[in-house]
C-alpha cells in the first residue's frame, strides 16, 4: 500500500486532488451520516458535522504527507509553523484585514451612503465573538487553500498558473449551494477571485508563512462581523445597492471590489518588490 501511495505523488494533480477527496469523504460519511439521520436541530447538524470534516482533513493532511511525500512535518512545509515570524505575521494579517473594514465602511458613511447606529447588543461581546469566528473561519480556508490545494498545484504548475487557479477554485467553492442561492450571491464572484489572489501573493511575500493569510482572512470576517452582526449600520438608499453591496453584502457592490482590488494590487506589489 505504501509503495502504491508513493507512486501517487507522481499523478497530475486533478488526480491527487480527487483521490484526497474521495478519501477524506469516504472517512466523513460513516461518522456524519448517523449525525444527520439522528439529530433534527439543522444548526447543531451543521457545526458538527463541519467541525468532524474539519479535524478528518487535518488528520489526513498528516497521513498524506507522510505516506505520500515521505514529509512527516507537511503542515509546517504548508506554511503552518509556530514562530514568532508567523505570530508577527498573524496579528498585521488581523490589522490589515480589520482596518480595511473600517475604512471601507468609514468611507461610505462620510459619503452619506450609511448611517452609523448604536449596537444592537453589548459591542465588547460582539467583537470577541467576531474575533473567535474570524481567526476560525481565517485558519480553516487558508490551511485548505493556500496550503493544501496550492501546494499540490505548486507540484505540477508555474506559479502563474498555480495562482489563479487556487483564486478561481477558492471563489467557485464557495457557491456549493443550491442554485438559487448561487444566482442571489453571484455578484461577489469577482471580489472572492480578488481576495484568492491577494492571499497568496500574501504567502509568497511572508516566504511561504500562512500566518499573514490567516490573519488577514480573519480580519476581514472579524471586521464585517462587529458591522453586520452588532447592528452598526443603516444604508440611506442615495446610491443603489450595487455599488455599496447587493443585499447588504459589501463583496457584492463595486465599493467591495474596488477595495478589495487595492488591496490585491497592494499585496502583489509587496511580494514583486519581495522577490527583487
Amino acid at each position: 500500500m505504501k509503495i502504491n501511495l508513493v507512486h501517487l505523488a507522481q499523478h497530475p494533480a486533478p488526480l491527487r486532488l480527487g483521490c484526497f477527496i474521495l478519501a477524506l469523504l469516504l472517512l466523513w460519511l460513516p461518522f456524519a451520516t448517523p449525525i444527520y439521520l439522528l439529530v433534527h436541530d439543522s444548526n447543531l447538524v451543521s457545526i458538527v458535522t463541519m467541525l468532524l470534516l474539519y479535524v478528518e482533513f487535518i488528520f489526513l493532511l498528516k497521513l498524506w504527507g507522510k505516506y505520500v511525500y515521505q514529509e512527516p512535518h507537511i503542515l509546517q512545509s504548508y506554511g503552518l509553523e509556530i514562530s514568532r515570524h508567523n505570530g508577527v505575521d498573524l496579528l498585521r494579517g488581523l490589522a490589515i484585514g480589520l482596518i480595511s473594514v473600517l475604512t471601507l465602511f468609514g468611507l461610505q458613511g462620510s459619503l452619506g451612503w450609511l448611517v452609523w447606529q448604536q449596537p444592537h447588543s453589548f459591542l465588547l461581546k460582539v467583537v470577541l465573538e467576531g474575533l473567535i469566528v474570524g481567526s476560525g473561519v481565517g485558519f480553516a480556508e487558508e490551511l485548505l487553500f493556500r496550503g493544501w490545494l496550492l501546494n499540490e498545484l505548486q507540484r505540477n504548475y508555474s506559479p502563474r498558473v498555480s495562482l489563479w487557479t487556487d483564486a478561481i477554485l477558492f471563489a467557485a467553492l464557495h457557491f456549493i449551494k443550491p442554485l438559487e442561492a448561487i444566482i442571489h450571491t453571484l455578484p461577489q464572484f469577482p471580489a472572492l477571485v480578488l481576495l484568492g489572489l491577494t492571499q497568496v501573493w500574501g504567502k509568497r511575500w511572508r516566504r511561504g508563512r500562512l500566518g499573514l493569510p490567516i490573519g488577514l482572512h480573519g480580519g476581514l470576517v472579524w471586521g464585517y462581523y462587529i458591522i453586520n452582526v452588532g447592528g452598526l449600520i443603516k444604508y440611506s438608499g442615495q446610491v443603489p445597492d450595487w455599488v455599496t453591496g447587493v443585499n447588504n453584502n459589501p463583496l457584492q457592490g463595486l465599493m467591495g471590489v474596488l477595495f478589495m482590488s487595492i488591496l490585491a494590487l497592494w499585496m502583489r506589489q509587496r511580494t514583486v518588490k519581495n522577490f527583487h
